[in-house]
């Protein structure tokens, strides 16, 4: 089907054209835009979803929150919501909802674990059995450091688990060893490479090829072919098979990683930002993170970061952080170039420094020498996204590239009232965002 007649595709009634799909104009009457605007609703939903869970399992609930959700899926069933305007509005009212959930997560991890501190952290092997957690579960995690403490098995994190090593209670246990691998897509290789015990605790887990289906599990919400599950927090089984397994040896550790700069931890340097931006030592501040992928157009992102000048800094988070933390960048009169906020849901973190740093610069959020530049690549990125807009944040720039349910319609008005930007190429977008500043 070529992409002129591929304008929509819904296939959630009886109704559906041929009883396959329509994918020009929905025999129930709505049009292509209301299709893809559902779309937009339903993945900032599934998002936002994944903030609650986790909450959740800390005790902590929104309901309020839950009530909203209900109503925004309600809104598409067949039938119900063919206003376009509306739809978009439920999509901002989404994006203001996720905030909400994002810093019931945040108070959550907090209150549970300490806030987070500037924390440099291993990303090599040491001697002995180790277990591996991939996914974003603190709570997961924290059950498993409990459970093997004084066993001599060394815990790693990977991927979005790095940013459990900033929280005091969770960084207390010596047997968190350190961090292996980046971003998500690398599982297959790295899984491989370490005879560890592997436990996927949320999304992001990639199915197993068999080098080490037999040593992996899944806990939380996660199912894998082939996998066994661990339900209730009891790792029992985990740290069985892991004293199963042979001793990893001793890798020499050529980088190490920040993380764990929390809201306080950049506040406490509050002073020192607003003598350096009004002193010209800052020109300006630069948020780049997001969701990671293995398409060759993420290299945008060290490669803008490497052309950043000096009087620059970086604020980073979510996995998509793996394409420049481990760039030596410097500091600017001692104040780190580069800083880790943390997970996806840390994008609350940056939220809620917006005002903060405004106030402190004596501006308006909108005045703030702040250039967004986000990547995407599932729903949660979606949610956050759709906070931005709900905030009327301006002048994102997107990567890797347009969201395939965006059409036309929805992108004019992505376009006309937040200028949103999708990315080009580091050079030019880069004089952009610099001449941006010069002339605000």
């Amino acid at each position: 089907m070529s992409e002129q007649q591929f304008k929509m595709f819904c296939y959630q009634c009886v109704q559906t054209a041929k009883g396959q799909g329509c994918t020009v104009m929905g025999i129930c009457g709505k049009n292509p835009t209301v299709a893809r605007l559902q779309d937009f609703l339903i993945f900032g939903v599934k998002g936002v979803s994944a903030y609650l869970y986790h909450a959740r399992e800390l005790g902590y609930s929104d309901p309020e929150v839950n009530s909203i959700l209900e109503e925004a899926v309600f809104t598409t069933l067949t039938n119900v919501n063919f206003n376009e305007k509306e739809l978009f509005e439920y999509c901002l009212k989404i994006g203001e909802v996720n905030i909400k959930a994002m810093r019931l997560l945040k108070k959550a991890h907090i209150e549970t674990y300490g806030e987070p501190e500037p924390t440099l952290v291993r990303t090599s092997a040491v001697k002995g059995r180790g277990i591996i957690v991939t996914g974003h579960s603190l709570k997961a995690l924290d059950e498993l450091l409990k459970q093997t403490e004084g066993t001599g098995i060394k815990v790693y994190t990977h991927s979005e688990m790095l940013p459990a090593h900033g929280y005091p209670k969770l960084r207390k246990y010596d047997h968190l060893a350190g961090n292996l691998g980046k971003a998500w897509y690398d599982q297959r290789q790295l899984f491989a490479k370490y005879p560890m015990t592997i436990l996927a605790t949320t999304n992001c887990a990639l199915i197993p090829i068999e080098a080490y289906r037999n040593r992996m599990f899944t806990t939380g919400p996660v199912r894998l072919p082939g996998v066994k599950h661990i339900s209730n927090y009891d790792y029992t089984e985990v740290i069985k098979k892991a004293e199963e397994l042979p001793e990893v040896q001793e890798e020499e550790g050529k980088i190490v990683l920040w993380t764990g700069f929390s809201r306080s931890a950049i506040l406490s340097q509050a002073k020192k930002i607003k003598e350096l931006v009004n002193e010209g030592k800052i020109r300006r501040i630069f948020l780049i993170g997001g969701c990671d992928s293995p398409l060759r157009e993420m290299e945008y992102f060290r490669e803008l970061a490497l052309k950043l000048p000096r009087d620059t800094i970086i604020l980073t988070l979510a996995c998509g952080k793996y394409r420049i933390n481990d760039l030596d960048l410097g500091t600017v009169d001692g104040l780190p170039r580069l800083m880790d906020l943390g997970q996806c849901n840390d994008a609350i973190v940056a939220i809620d420094l917006l005002p903060e740093l405004a106030k402190l610069l004596d501006l308006e959020v909108q005045e703030l020498p702040l250039t967004m530049v986000l990547s995407w690549c599932e729903q949660k990125a979606v949610s956050i996204l759709l906070s931005l807009l709900y905030l009327n944040v301006k002048n994102i720039y997107l990567a890797p590239r347009l969201p395939a349910w965006i059409n036309e319609d929805i992108l004019k008005t992505l376009k006309e009232r937040y200028e949103l930007k999708v990315v080009s190429n580091p050079e030019s977008d880069l004089k952009e965002m610099l001449k941006s500043q010069q002339s605000s």
